[in-house]
């Protein structure tokens, strides 16, 4: 009987990731990156992995509100969104520099009436700071998400 139930919650998960929108593509800004959104319900997940300032490793995760922008609907839909998760990472050659903290989102995204999407945000990731110069708060995380152009194929 377990292994029953947990075949069924199995396959259930597995046909509800299924059954969701998802898109995937390139973020450019303060780096490149690449980016996943996964729709969940009325809502999005979206998850970025990237080299920011192309000096270092970064990835983020952020849960994001849609909002419907109704008035502007012609072919396509507009959106925007505004999000929280947490962000982590480091950068620097010779003086490696690790961070993690808080990630916020808030943006613009249109979706096209073929399988593309292109969004406009801000993600800063805000936290402690830490490296071989010691630790601090990472002052530059309000600028290192920094405002970002995404491309994105929906499937």
């Amino acid at each position: 009987m377990k292994k029953f139930i947990v075949i069924a919650i199995a396959l259930f998960t597995a046909a509800a990731v299924y059954a969701q929108p998802r898109a995937i593509g390139g973020r450019l800004g303060y780096g490149l990156e690449l980016t996943y959104q996964h729709t969940l319900g009325n809502n999005m997940l979206e998850l970025d992995f990237g080299l920011p300032g192309f000096y270092g490793l970064e990835a983020a995760a952020t849960y994001d509100w849609l909002f419907p922008i109704n008035s502007w609907q012609e072919q396509g839909t507009w959106n925007w969104y505004a999000g929280v998760g947490a962000g982590l990472g480091m950068y620097g050659f010779n003086n490696i520099v690790g961070f993690a903290g808080v990630a916020g989102r808030i943006g613009v995204e249109y979706n096209f009436w073929f399988p593309m999407n292109i969004s406009l945000d801000w993600r800063p990731v805000i936290g402690p700071h830490f490296g071989s110069n010691g630790a601090g708060f990472n002052t530059l995380g309000i600028f290192q998400g920094g405002i970002a152009l995404s491309v994105r194929y929906l499937f």
